[in-house]
């Protein structure tokens, strides 16, 4: 017994000095979990119209200032135009705007089509994510879709569901981002929700502790039926009122951060953007737990 109760006062000694020298004893780091306290990132999705505002003006400089507001970490985009046509003024849009918040992106096309001239670029429609953190790795997944672009469409795989690979300092991030079907007819949601589960399961496997996040426009409200599977592995990180579309006056949200497993959400709100784009931007405070 007394050698026991020497031991216990050398340690407490040892973290009083450690104390006064202004270390921390290696006993305080259970006050954030082993490894500290969740790592900040602040994730923000958009629906951008193809680079027009909700008065189907083109004005990328309207939208460029629209987005660096939300004063975002990451961002991912939905209607995104890459050399598509005059609409847009044949512009990388993803790369267009990229270029003027200083950002990393990555586009996911859903379309790409042969050029109306030959040797000009792809004409090409999709989603990208936007990062002020480096991309690791970047993929497009193919999900069921409805084409717009075939006249007689029937459901099938197609690409356009993108995912990118992030390390916020230190821990590892999969940002989706993704377009669902907008019929009313909820079918192709229900396929592209069963699709989503099952891809976003299978990249977690392959990246043991990372933490994911998905964005995007889901053309359907947080209580729809199509979307209850998403919320038995995902947590809709939205604001409980507030619509996202239309953008002048909203009666709806249909735009969405949803957050994975040791993902935390500390604050969400719809951003009162009415005229940059015919949708409203969600954004989101998030900790990330190591």
């Amino acid at each position: 017994m007394p050698r026991r109760s020497r031991s216990v006062s050398q340690l407490a000694l040892s973290i009083a000095v450690l104390s006064l020298l202004g270390a921390a004893p290696a006993v305080a780091a259970g006050q954030h979990g082993q490894h500290g306290p969740p790592v900040p990132l602040r994730i923000a999705t958009y629906n951008i119209h193809a680079g027009s505002g909700a008065d189907n003006v083109f004005d990328l400089d309207r939208q460029a200032a629209a987005l660096r507001a939300l004063h975002a970490d990451v961002i991912g985009l939905q209607e995104v135009d890459v050399h598509w046509g005059a609409r847009s003024q044949d512009l990388d849009v993803a790369r267009e705007l990229a270029d003027r918040l200083g950002m990393r992106v990555s586009f996911a096309p859903i379309y790409s089509l042969d050029p109306v001239t030959a040797g000009a670029p792809r004409r090409e429609f999709g989603v990208a994510v936007l990062s002020r953190y480096p991309i690791r790795s970047a993929a497009n997944h193919d999900i069921t879709r409805l084409s717009t672009q075939d006249p007689n469409p029937v459901p099938a795989p197609a690409p356009g569901f993108g995912e990118v690979t992030l390390k916020v300092r230190g821990v590892p991030v999969q940002v989706f981002v993704t377009h669902l079907d907008y019929r009313g007819d909820p079918s192709v949601r229900v396929a592209q929700v069963a699709d989503t589960r099952r891809i976003m399961a299978e990249e977690r496997a392959s990246v043991p502790g990372a933490r994911q996040v998905l964005l995007g426009d889901f053309n359907a409200e947080p209580s729809a039926a199509e979307l209850a599977p998403l919320w038995t592995e995902l947590r809709d990180a939205g604001p409980v009122s507030g619509g996202t579309y239309p953008a002048d006056v909203p009666v709806k949200r249909i735009d969405f951060v949803a957050v994975g497993e040791g993902v935390t959400v500390r604050a969400a709100s719809v951003v009162a953007e009415p005229a940059a784009s015919d949708h409203r931007p969600v954004i989101a405070e998030v900790g990330l737990r190591r």
